[in-house]
C-alpha cells in the first residue's frame, strides 16, 4: 500500500481510522475508541473512527480533521502538505509538533527533498 502523508506529515495509511474504514474492522473501531477517548479525555464511539485520508476530496474524514486548522490551511494554499509552504515552521505546525515529533522529521525529511 502506498503511504498516504497528510498535510501535516501523519501517515494517514498507518491511522487506525483509515484501516478501520478500509478493512471495515469494527474490532479495530472499538479497541481505537477506547484508547483515544482515553488518550484525549473524551467520549469517542467506535462508529466516529472512520477516515478515508486526510488529502481526500471526498468521503468520511475523522471528525477532528474535518475541523483540522492545518488541514485547511494547506489545502486553501494548494499544499500537498506543509513541507512545502513558504511559511513552514509557522506557529499552527510548530505547536502540532509539540504533540508528534513524528509528524516533523517526515516533513523535515520531504523538505530537504524539494
Amino acid at each position: 500500500m502506498t503511504k498516504m502523508i497528510s498535510y501535516c506529515g501523519l501517515i494517514c495509511t498507518e491511522c487506525p481510522a483509515y484501516i478501520a474504514l478500509k478493512t471495515n474492522d469494527d474490532e479495530l473501531r472499538q479497541k481505537t475508541a477506547v484508547e483515544w477517548s482515553k488518550m484525549y479525555g473524551g467520549d469517542i464511539k467506535p462508529e466516529a473512527v472512520n477516515c478515508a485520508g486526510c488529502l481526500a476530496d471526498d468521503g468520511v474524514l475523522y471528525h477532528y480533521c474535518s475541523v483540522c486548522k492545518i488541514r485547511a490551511c494547506s489545502r486553501e494554499k494548494g499544499w500537498v502538505n506543509c513541507a512545502q509552504c513558504e511559511d513552514y515552521g509557522c506557529d499552527k505546525i510548530t505547536e502540532f509538533f509539540g504533540f508528534v515529533p513524528d509528524a516533523k522529521k517526515i516533513l523535515d525529511g520531504i523538505r530537504e527533498k524539494l
